[in-house]
């Protein structure tokens, strides 16, 4: 399991101590336990999680090494106390170059996030050049799979939000933005 950077509860109120406990606690641990049993004995137990990805691209190895990495990303990507609420430096000036501006491109990945259909995820990748782009998919979607880096993402699986907004996926992404660590962000942008 990744060590999370922050205790259950310091990211109250926008994600509760309860949801982290079922979230963190259960669902990526399960992702996790799976992945090992399906991996046990196969060429696949030496491997990064990224390459797994890269390689099954589907089924049930593919999908609980998608899980396991977009909920470490997804984790790791936020601070109880973040420094700055928009990115700096060259994400920002790559948000700038694809979007205009950091509030389009928070519109443009709201609007993703929220109008996404069913369970899956929302992404901010870039390519080898360091373009970036908003990367949208049901389920375990993870952008390897488009040669893009993942940067950061929203999960939109009901899991994720219900025991605290329920149905309300949009304040559930209004919240998201107020607790992104943009250094942790910028971090994998430059190593891309």
């Amino acid at each position: 399991m990744p060590v999370l950077p922050y205790p259950f509860d310091a990211l109250e109120p926008v994600i509760s101590g309860k949801t982290m406990e079922f979230h963190y606690g259960k669902h990526l641990q399960t992702y996790l336990d799976n992945l090992n049993k399906f991996i046990d004995g196969t060429s696949y137990e030496s491997d990064t999680i990224e390459r797994i990805i890269k390689q099954t691209l589907d089924g049930p190895i593919y999908n609980n090494a998608a899980q396991v990495l977009n909920h470490t990303l997804f984790f790791e990507q936020f601070s109880p106390h973040p420094v700055s609420n928009v990115p700096k430096g060259e994400l920002k000036k790559a948000i700038d170059a694809k979007f205009s501006s950091f509030d389009l491109f928070k519109e443009e990945f709201t609007a993703a996030s929220v109008g996404l259909f069913g369970s899956g995820w929302v992404w901010l990748a870039s390519d080898k050049t360091g373009a970036v782009s908003i990367f949208k998919g049901s389920n375990a979607a993870n952008p390897l799979t488009k040669d893009l880096t993942p940067l950061f993402c929203f999960d939109v699986w009901e899991h994720a939000y219900y025991l605290d907004y329920q149905n309300k996926r949009a304040d559930y992404i209004k919240a998201l933005w107020n607790i992104l660590n943009w250094e942790v962000i910028e971090k994998r942008y430059l190593s891309k």
